[in-house]
């Protein structure tokens, strides 16, 4: 089987089986894999929202541990945003909560953890520095990049998200430990606080 070749409802019938694909196939795969939250309308009121086959859950689940053990047997330079954003889109899209997360960064700028340190409500996560420093200094970090996810959909920085960054830049600096960045997912875009210039 060729499964460059193969449709995307054949592809799914290998997961799910052929009458599960038919259903799934109507869903958007950004939608289906969780990077993208379901924001279509409800057809009506007694509908279920749409909740993926926990084995697409799986595989995704799969794909990205796959992707961060490469990463981390086979060190990346993070230094493109654009890869960032894309691991970061994979990671964090279309969760229903917000989720901040650390990537730990040698002096290369190479990969050595990402962690999820703080999990929140809908619209709003409690971060704590002294947490993030402490992890910094666990794992010898030299550099740090930060994210979050907008579950909004809307990656437009908050003047919050904007206080945070530069209390974490300013206990991270005592500890010679550099932030990089800071990048917001939202549904539609992936927001990079250094490409603005906000950092």
């Amino acid at each position: 089987m060729n499964i460059q070749n193969c449709s995307t409802p054949d592809l799914l019938s290998v997961l799910v089986g052929k009458r599960m694909a038919k259903k799934l196939s109507q869903v958007p795969l950004s939608v289906l894999f969780g990077m993208r939250a379901n924001r279509q309308e409800m057809v009506c009121e007694n509908e279920a929202p749409y909740v993926p086959a926990p084995i697409i859950s799986a595989a995704k689940e799969l794909f990205v541990r796959a992707l961060e053990e490469d990463i981390h047997n086979h060190p990346v330079s993070f230094t493109a945003p654009q890869v960032v954003k894309d691991y970061l889109r994979l990671v964090l899209g279309g969760r229903q909560q917000e989720v901040f997360m650390v990537l730990f960064l040698d002096a290369q700028h190479r990969l050595i953890a990402s962690e999820e340190l703080f999990h929140g409500t809908l619209t709003q996560t409690s971060v704590y520095p002294r947490e993030v420093v402490k992890r910094a200094l666990i794992h010898n970090a030299a550099a740090v990049m930060l994210s979050h996810n907008h579950p909004s959909g809307v990656a437009e920085p908050s003047s919050a998200d904007r206080s945070l960054t530069e209390a974490l830049k300013q206990a991270l600096g005592l500890v010679d430990v550099r932030v990089l960045d800071h990048i917001v997912i939202g549904e539609q875009e992936a927001l990079s606080f250094a490409e603005r210039g906000l950092i």
